[in-house]
Formats: structure tokens, C-alpha cells, sequence
């Protein structure tokens, strides 16, 4: 009679259905167990003798847009079994009923993926749109309560650090290299965690990781066996953090050399009557760099420079590598503003005479200038207070950050303007010719593998003048040997950055307020 609920209803092959109540709202199942006999849930030990009955409710998935109700007549049996000490025990239905369960096993893991997919607030909303009507507390709680995915053998292992919250907490994830899936996460990003599951999970013979020396030392102590890779990918990052050091230790270099000053009428040179004012950013800076110089001088330690001078210890540490306070301010002097694009056009106006700031920017807003006229008005202010002779239209030199871009590009790949960019700023410098030329032996040493290289590289660094590119190729000489199995083994963490930014995207969807536990829930089962 209700064989149609068997086809949208498979799991309830097991039950023998006595009546349906269809309401507009509800879809009530009375039924009870098709098996004459059970087994005792303690000793296995199979009954037939009945003690009693009671009657059990479970929600169940919906049919259509209506949820179901099943009311299930249970049978509590005697055990038979002398030795145990269950006297009675109620029977249980496979794959659809659990000890104090009131939803069915179809049921809980439908709501289980959507938690694990959608989290709470998100996963709770669409769960009632389907019918399913349930908290988004207790929804995170079906997450919490899953078991851990079997690790079984890792043969590759990938690790890499991602942040609960940047600058103050950090955490590791490993990955299983051979199936691309996370199998462990853990608060911190020191060795000892890693060591001590290395220890644990015995069997893994290659360990991919990035640069940094905590994960080094951990892989070193619980694996000594397993060779170390460090990923490619990280080895061109840390270069390319080098090279715009680099390329702002030389940042004068990149603008056309002045030309030679208009003289006035009377022989001498063009004099400032109002000097333009310094960024109040440099003005900080510059304070701060001679206080900081000063007492790194007296011998004090970074620590207690920060606290004196109330700074942070990043700040104090870059304070005090410095080599001077215009590598410091480079940057800061190539700031990109708005009016940078249409600095020609309001040169040539300037030039034809045109005085009012106000009517200059209408002209350029036409043009498609995006910002306001205070920022016109600005710019303007250095000609009408600080030069005595006109403004001359110079093209705007490029930027540290665009030079360090057009190195580290592919030749093949750079637009013709910036190629052509690029080739005049290295004919104007010597010293940026030659960075440019270990970046070019760098990167054919990663694409094509040529770990054979990989010394003469490091010794020509090394005897050159690019300090920060020389410490790069110092570090890369005391972690040669990971080094040179990145240069030489077809393994890379790629699987670990993708999963990485997953894990970004969990935490944003999560508000960035989720527990480790609940967020490591998510990241090994979802």
C-alpha cells in the first residue's frame, strides 16, 4: 500500500509501515521494526523475547518541501545472556536509528555536510529554506562531534603555516601531497608540534615546506630519514623580496638624471622663496631612524630600543638594518596619488598661462580624473609658493615596486612599453643591470632545473654589492641540501597554497571567530 515510500524513502526498507498522515505542513510515518529478533547492544547476543514497547519520534528528510515525522513503535527485549549485565536493552534499526538519536542517520549526515559546507548562520538559513529546521548552534555542534579522517600513509608531506590572525596567531596544516587533502591541523607554527607528529606518523620519505627554519628543525628531528624539498615557489618569493630591497638601495637610479637649472637674466640660478614642506610620514621617519641609530650605537638591544622608544620590534628591526634614510623612503617618495596621471596635461597648462586650480581641475575631471580638487590644489601650491621659474613636464620615473616586477617577469611575457621601460632604466645603472642578470640565472635555474648552478650563482652574488640579495644566497647556501632537492625532485607545494587559501576562505566565511577545533572540523572534512 505505501510502496511509493520506499522509493522516495529507501533507508525505511528496514520498517513495516502501518499508516501516513499527510498534512500541508507535515508528512507524519507510523511504523515499527520488520525483524522479529534483535541484538543486545552490549554482548551482541541476539533476543526474541519482548519486554515492552514505546513509542519513539525521529525527523527525517524531507519529501517535497514538507519534513517527515516517523513515530516509530520500538520493542524493548529481554537479553538472554546470563553473563550480561544488560537485562534489557531496546532495539536499534541499521542505518536509520542510534541510542538517543531523534533524527535518522539520512537526516543527521545531510545536515552534516551542509555544516560542514556553509558553517553555522549560513548552514542553519538554508537547512530551514529545505525544511529542515534546526538551530545553528546545534548544527556546529553535528560538526564538532565528527570523527577525525584516517591519516593512513603519507608518503609526501606538505606543511606550511596560515593565520588565525595576522602578526598575533599562527597555525600549521599538513597535507597529504599524493591525494592533495589536509590531514592535520595545529595551533603554532614552531617544530616541536611537527616533530612530535612525525614522530607518531612514522613513513615519510619527502617533506615539502617553505623557507623558514621552524618547520627545518622539525622535520630534522622527527624524520631525519625523509628528504627535505624546499618548494620552489617560496625560493622565487624570497627572491623577489631580495631583489626590491635591491632595486630600493638604487632607487635614485631609476629617474632621468636633472636637467641643468634655468639660470635668471642676471647669470645666477633659479632660487626657492618657499621650499616645498616634507611629508609629515618622512619627517617621522627620519626622527625615528636617528633615535633608533643612536641607541643601537649605545649597545642596547632591539628589544630595549622598542620599549624606550615605544615601537614595535618589526619597526625597530627595520629601523636598525637600514643602510640609510633614503632606502627607507624610497617608497614613501614614490607614492602613487591620483593627479600622477594627469601631471603633463597640467604642466602644459601651466605653462599656457592657466592659473586657477579650479578651472584645472574641471578640465581634468572631463578627462576622467576619479579624484577631488583639493588634490589639484596641492600639487599646484609648490608653483605658486616654491618655484620661481615654471613647472617642465618630466615623465614620471617608475616605481621601485614596477622595476622589481619587470625583472622578475619573463621576457617573453613583459608588454612591449614596460620591456622597453625596463631596458632604458638598466642602460642608465650598471648596478641594476647586473641584479637584473642574477635574476635571469636564477630563474632559468628554477624553471629548467639546473641545479648544477646553483653554486656559481651563490659565490657571483656573494661577491657582488647587493647585501640583501648576498644574504638571500647566504641562506640559500645553509639550507643547500633542501635546496637543491627542490631543483632536482618533481615535487612542490602547490597542493599546500591551494589548500591555504581554502582555509582563507573558510575563516571568512566563518567571520574569522571560529575555535580551532570547529575551523579544523571544516578544513579535514569539508
Amino acid at each position: 500500500m505505501y510502496r511509493w515510500l520506499g522509493v522516495l524513502l529507501p533507508h525505511l526498507a528496514q520498517l513495516v509501515i502501518d499508516g501516513v498522515r499527510a498534512d500541508p505542513d507535515l508528512v507524519q510515518i507510523h511504523a515499527h521494526a520488520a525483524a522479529a529478533r534483535a541484538r543486545c547492544r552490549r554482548c551482541g547476543a541476539e533476543s526474541a523475547r519482548v519486554h515492552s514497547r514505546y513509542h519513539r519520534t525521529l525527523a527525517d528528510v524531507v519529501i517535497g518541501v514538507r519534513p517527515v515525522l516517523i513515530r516509530l513503535d520500538v520493542r524493548r527485549f529481554f537479553c538472554d545472556n546470563a553473563a550480561c549485565l544488560a537485562v534489557t536493552f531496546a532495539e536499534q534499526i541499521p542505518e536509520l536509528t542510534a541510542q538517543y538519536a531523534r533524527r535518522t542517520a539520512l537526516l543527521r549526515g545531510v545536515l552534516e555536510s551542509i555544516g560542514l559546507v556553509l558553517a553555522g548562520r549560513a548552514g542553519a538559513r538554508l537547512a530551514f529554506r529545505l525544511g529542515m529546521v534546526i538551530s545553528r548552534t546545534s548544527l556546529l555542534r553535528m560538526v564538532r562531534c565528527l570523527p577525525d579522517p584516517p591519516v593512513g600513509a603519507v608518503p609526501v608531506l606538505g606543511v606550511d603555516e596560515f593565520a588565525f590572525r595576522r602578526g598575533r596567531r599562527y597555525g600549521t596544516v599538513l597535507i597529504d601531497l599524493g591525494r592533495h587533502r589536509p590531514i592535520e591541523v595545529f595551533e603554532g607554527r614552531d617544530g616541536a608540534s611537527l616533530a612530535e607528529w612525525l614522530r607518531q606518523h612514522p613513513g615519510v620519505e619527502v617533506i615539502c615546506r617553505d623557507r623558514g627554519g621552524g618547520y627545518a628543525d622539525g622535520a630534522r628531528q622527527g624524520a631525519p630519514a625523509a628528504a627535505q624539498v624546499a618548494d620552489r615557489f617560496h625560493l622565487w618569493q624570497n627572491l623577489a623580496q631580495a631583489v626590491e630591497k635591491a632595486v630600493i638601495a638604487h632607487h635614485a637610479e631609476l629617474a632621468e638624471p636633472a636637467p641643468r637649472p634655468t639660470t635668471h637674466p642676471s647669470g645666477s640660478p633659479p632660487t626657492l622663496r618657499n621650499p616645498v614642506p616634507e611629508k609629515k610620514i618622512v619627517t617621522r621617519m627620519r626622527h625615528q631612524y636617528s633615535a633608533v641609530q643612536r641607541l643601537r650605537a649605545d649597545g642596547l638591544s632591539k628589544s630595549e630600543i622598542g620599549r624606550r622608544l615605544g615601537l614595535h620590534t618589526a619597526t625597530v628591526r627595520k629601523l636598525a638594518n637600514a643602510n640609510s634614510l633614503q632606502e627607507l623612503t624610497a617608497k614613501t617618495d614614490q607614492r602613487a596619488h591620483l593627479v600622477d596621471d594627469y601631471l603633463e596635461y597640467l604642466h602644459q597648462r601651466w605653462n599656457a598661462g592657466e592659473r586657477n586650480a579650479t578651472q584645472l581641475f574641471r578640465e581634468i575631471t572631463e578627462l576622467g580624473y576619479p579624484g577631488g580638487e583639493l588634490a589639484v590644489q596641492r600639487y599646484l601650491r609648490r608653483f605658486r609658493t616654491g618655484l620661481s621659474t615654471r613647472p617642465v613636464a618630466a615623465p614620471k620615473p617608475p616605481s621601485v615596486r614596477e622595476v622589481t616586477s619587470w625583472m622578475l617577469t619573463h621576457p617573453d611575457r613583459l608588454p612591449e612599453p614596460c620591456a622597453v621601460a625596463l631596458k632604458t632604466v638598466l642602460a642608465r645603472s650598471r648596478a641594476l643591470d647586473r641584479l637584473a642578470a642574477h635574476v635571469r640565472t636564477f630563474a632559468g635555474m628554477i624553471t629548467g632545473l639546473h641545479d648544477e648552478q646553483l653554486p656559481d650563482w651563490i659565490e657571483a652574488v656573494e661577491h657582488d654589492s647587493f647585501a640583501a640579495l648576498a644574504s638571500f644566497a647566504h641562506n640559500l647556501h645553509r639550507d643547500y641540501q633542501a635546496v637543491h632537492n627542490g631543483l632536482t625532485l618533481p615535487h612542490n607545494s602547490g597542493p599546500v597554497e591551494g589548500n591555504i587559501n581554502r582555509i582563507k576562505m573558510i575563516k571568512r566565511q566563518m567571520y574569522g571567530r571560529a575555535n580551532l577545533d570547529l575551523l579544523r572540523k571544516r578544513i579535514l572534512l569539508a
